[in-house]
């Protein structure tokens, strides 16, 4: 699988995308919700991971800026969050079309299984 890690922590992006890489999957990193976008734009991913709580450009900014411009339904968005946002949030995002939300930090394991399930399902 080819995913999209989004993080402003650079140590996180760094750690997943290693452990991935090492698992024999390929990864594109940003650590900035903009660049998210343009990433997002010109190049397809089996999912994209996306951390919710980025400074500037959050990613639920990214989640509405997909939506209002048509393109949500495009990519598998998988949000990622430290905080624990309420169901209503979570809904809200469901419905915009983000695929699932994950509740960091998260086990590299747990997270690969995940989304190799979630790739089978999609």
């Amino acid at each position: 699988m080819h995913f999209l890690l989004v993080d402003d922590n650079a140590e996180i992006t760094k750690i997943m995308s290693k452990y991935f890489t090492k698992k024999g999957h390929m990864c594109t990193v940003t650590n900035d919700g903009r660049n998210a976008l343009e990433i997002l734009q010109g190049q397809k991913f089996d999912a994209t991971l996306l951390d919710l709580a980025m400074p500037e450009f959050s990613g639920r900014d990214v989640v509405m800026h997909l939506k209002n411009n048509g393109k949500i339904n495009d990519h598998n968005i998988v949000c990622l969050t430290a905080s624990s946002p309420s169901g209503e949030y979570e809904d809200e995002l469901r419905i915009m079309g983000v695929k699932a939300i994950l509740k960091k930090p998260i086990d590299p394991d747990v997270l690969l299984d995940f989304m190799n399930q979630f790739q089978i399902k999609h």
